[in-house]
């Protein structure tokens, strides 16, 4: 079997299998932390830590009240990041967002504009029920999300490194929720599903959260070592099979290359930004669970997060009570999986 190497590293394979060794280590302290604050919902942990390592944006999907805005303050404090926390509301305009110039005057009595950087000049910002802003507020992130600056009066502003969105949204079918532009939900790497805890799960939450003291999450890295590890993922190998099982699953998702049921089901499927989002979530996902190359199992686990808010069906699929999942889960199997 070929293996794929990444653009050259300067690192030889014994130094990747230490430096992947110590991030084992780092992992497994991080996943120790979470787990004194959140109980149970590991899927929804794991997915929204494999978009952070992979140096991405994640998005939770669910009901108000399953923990997503606590699941990601932990995460801030665990990983080391400075963050900071957006709720998005119908009024929210993009300057609360990006910030704004404000005119200052000397003594002198000169005046000239200053910058004032808003919230999103954070590590970790969290994008709290993202859909109930408008369309043109939603769309404030954009830009930040994908090329890591913002420009204002036509000035650049970098963001700080790393940089991450997570952004919780609220069931579209619940009142006051906008959905997002397709061209925005492509610059999430993941979406996440947080469905409701399991009962040994919610005992523990009714159990550990009633008491005088909750317990808190202490950090368990720093950024600078978060960006270590991120690096480190993209430097790990991937072979030739599992490159050819994520290029076919991604493309089986697209009308017209030749899957019967995708053509009859779907109108638009996901662009090669969801391949590169499968390359680097599988190595995270390898990593997360101690392994030191990715699997094609890896890639099929990642199907759902990373294929669903990519795709959209069509009207008669629609109408017959289909949903993309269902799509997906079709693909899998088809798959292998």
């Amino acid at each position: 079997m070929g293996v794929l190497n990444t653009p050259e590293t300067g690192l030889d394979e014994k130094a990747v299998v230490a430096a992947a060794e110590r991030a084992l280590a780092d992992i497994a302290n991080i996943r120790g932390e979470i787990g004194k604050v959140i109980f149970g919902q590991e899927s929804v942990v794991e997915q929204t830590m494999l978009a952070v390592l992979s140096g991405g944006h994640a998005l939770l999907v669910g009901v108000p009240g399953l923990a997503k805005t606590k699941l990601v303050s932990t995460l801030g404090t665990v990983l080391g990041l400075t963050s900071s926390r957006i709720q998005f509301t119908p009024d929210l305009m993009p300057s609360d967002i990006l910030g704004s110039e404000v005119m200052d005057q000397d003594e002198n009595g000169k005046r000239s504009f200053r910058f004032v950087p808003g919230p999103i000049f954070t590590q970790l910002l969290m994008a709290d029920e993202i859909n109930r802003a408008s369309p043109r507020t939603q769309s404030a992130l954009l830009q930040a999300m994908q090329e890591y600056h913002v420009t204002v009066a036509g000035q650049r502003n970098d963001l700080p490194k790393p940089f991450h969105v997570l952004a919780t949204q609220n069931p579209l079918e619940q009142e006051g929720t906008y959905p997002l532009p397709e061209a925005q939900l492509d610059r999430f790497l993941l979406q996440v599903d947080v469905h409701y805890p399991e009962l040994a799960a919610e005992r523990q939450i009714l159990l550990e959260t009633t008491g005088v003291s909750e317990a808190h999450a202490d950090a368990a890295i720093s950024a600078g070592r978060l960006q270590e590890v991120q690096t480190l993922i993209r430097q790990m190998p991937v072979s030739e099979k599992v490159l050819d099982a994520i290029l076919a699953l991604v493309r089986s998702a697209r009308p017209g290359n030749g899957n019967v049921s995708t053509d009859k089901h779907v109108a638009w499927g996901p662009g090669p930004r969801a391949g590169q989002a499968m390359m680097l979530c599988a190595r995270a996902r390898a990593l997360y669970e101690g392994r030191l190359a990715p699997s094609v199992d890896d890639v099929l686990a990642l199907a759902e997060p990373i294929l669903q808010h990519r795709m959209a069906l069509t009207f008669s699929a629609r109408a017959e009570g289909m949903s993309v999942r269902d799509v997906i889960a079709t693909l899998v199997k088809q798959a292998g999986g």
